[in-house]
This record gives C-alpha cells, sequence and structure tokens, in this order.
C-alpha cells in the first residue's frame, strides 16, 4: 500500500509543453512500482506568464508541496539565479532541466546530457569516440557536446550554419575539457567521412523539417550515427545510416534516458528504463 512518503508531484515548466511525452512517461513508472505520482505540465503561455516568472513558480512549487519540476525551454538558464544549490555538471553546463525540492532546498540538476551519456553508453556500447562530428550547435548541442567529451571523446568537431554559436560552443566545451581536441568547423564531406561517429542535433528530420543534414552516401559500415530529433524515432538519417550498415541511436533514447534520470532524483527509486523506453515508444506509434 503506498504511504505519504510514497507519493510524488512534479510540474514541468516551459513553453508549449502540453504535448510533452515527459508528464506521462513519468506517471506511468510511478504506476508500475505502485506509488502515487502525479506530474502535470506548466506551460507559461497558456498561464499567460512570462519565461522570467520561473523562480516564482518554484517558489509557489515549493510551498505547496512539490517534490521537484522538469524545467525546459526557454527558461534552463533563467532558472539558475533561484537555486539553492546546483549539481556540479549543471554548475558546469551553465543550465538545469532538472530541479528537486527537498529539505526547504532547490537542487538543480542536468538529465539532458546524462541521458545522452546513458543512451550512448547503453544504446552503442563501445562506440569509438575518438573523432566525433557534431552537426548542430543550439539547443541540446550544449548538453550533448558536454556527454561526448565526458564519455571519452578525444576530438569534437562542432558544426552549425551559425558559425559564431558553432565556436562559442566548442570554446566553452575546449574550458571544460582541455585535455580534449574541441574545434569548430564545416561538417563537409572531408569531416563525414573522417568520423568514427556523427551526432545529429538540429531539427532536421522533424516531420516539419524533412531532410538530413549532410548526405548520407557519405557514411561507412564503420561509423556509429547518433540522432536527437525523436519525432519520428527513425529519422530519414537512421534510417540511410542503418541501411548503409552503420550503428545507430536514435533521438528517443536521449529522450527516455533524462526521464529515466529525473525519476531517480525526484523519488529516490530506481526507474526500469527499458519499461519506460517501451511505454514511450508505444505513445510515439499512437501518435501523442
Amino acid at each position: 500500500m503506498s504511504t505519504l512518503q510514497e507519493s510524488f508531484l512534479v510540474g514541468l515548466i516551459g513553453d508549449g509543453v502540453d504535448p510533452s511525452l515527459t508528464p506521462p512517461m513519468h506517471e506511468r513508472e510511478g504506476d508500475a512500482q505502485g506509488v502515487r505520482y502525479l506530474y502535470r505540465p506548466i506551460d507559461l503561455g497558456r498561464i499567460g506568464r512570462a519565461p522570467s516568472a520561473v523562480g516564482d513558480l518554484l517558489r509557489a512549487g515549493r510551498d505547496l508541496g512539490f517534490t521537484g519540476f522538469n524545467i525546459t525551454h526557454p527558461c534552463k538558464q533563467l532558472v539558475l539565479a533561484h537555486l539553492d544549490e546546483l549539481s556540479d555538471d549543471a554548475r558546469r553546463l551553465g543550465a538545469v532541466n532538472t530541479v528537486v525540492l527537498r529539505d526547504g532546498a532547490s537542487v538543480g540538476h542536468n538529465t539532458d546530457f546524462s541521458g545522452f551519456a546513458g543512451a550512448l553508453r547503453d544504446g552503442l556500447p563501445g562506440a569509438d569516440l575518438s573523432d566525433v562530428v557534431q552537426v548542430g550547435a543550439g539547443g541540446a548541442g550544449s548538453a550533448v557536446a558536454y556527454a561526448l567529451l565526458a564519455s571519452g571523446a578525444r576530438r569534437l568537431l562542432v558544426a552549425d550554419l551559425d558559425g559564431a554559436r558553432a565556436a562559442s560552443l566548442a570554446e566553452a566545451m575546449r574550458s571544460l575539457f582541455p585535455h580534449a581536441d574541441v574545434v569548430s568547423g564545416a561538417a563537409d564531406a572531408d569531416a563525414i567521412r573522417r568520423a568514427t561517429g556523427v551526432v545529429q542535433c538540429t531539427p532536421i528530420g522533424m516531420h516539419h523539417h524533412p531532410g538530413t543534414p549532410f548526405d548520407p552516401a557519405l557514411l561507412s559500415p564503420a561509423q556509429w550515427v547518433a540522432d536527437v530529433v525523436y519525432r519520428p524515432v527513425e529519422t530519414a538519417l537512421v534510417r540511410a545510416a542503418r541501411e548503409r550498415g552503420c550503428r545507430v541511436l536514435d533521438g528517443g533514447r536521449m529522450a527516455v534516458g533524462q526521464a529515466v534520470d529525473a525519476f531517480r532524483l525526484f523519488t529516490r527509486r530506481e526507474p526500469d528504463a527499458q519499461r519506460m523506453r517501451a511505454h514511450f515508444l508505444a505513445m510515439i506509434e499512437e501518435g501523442r
């Protein structure tokens, strides 16, 4: 039987979050573990609040007994000023997507990076990280670059249509991982052919942005390819890379990975990652 200590109240703060699959993933896992788990999206646009209100929402959540919040665009940096503590990785990244409220304190974490790192470890075990190309330096780009370098990437080329953004991310990662060779440049044919692995971090491949960010014909079976897009799970790039014999990591792995890590932080219970992925894939199939 559930007890008061086994009940959890969680929220997701961000703009346009109502369709998110994260709340049902958490709630279903709570059901499977036999605990009361309620997770509600708090869509800034729908409630008429500006992103700068994230601190007020956190304080209200603490007073109302919330266990914690996931934080998404455009509040991942704005929330930093309103937290009592930061995990080492969140501090180094300068971004928070998970806030745990416990014992009167708010503690910020980043499970975007840990979600991708775990997906890489479990979905592509033994992947050669000696020369990686990352296409895309915005959105999830910083978390993915951090995860790659924390996982042991020795050389990382960051490419983006916005060259200044790519250069800025590469410089930030060099300061955090001085022993790695982190550069910015173009994801041209030579860079793709030379890479041991390629990570796709742009919106290209989403339902409303079809296509691939580079010519998949450049890939060879010795390489691995990861995508962060998960709607659809099998993007054109993932499909083409698989057809060319590459090992692939679909974007659903990162989406589930960050939810798995956040569930663990909120509940101090061990989630079943395979069960959460199965639920996630079922929701995608249903068109949720």
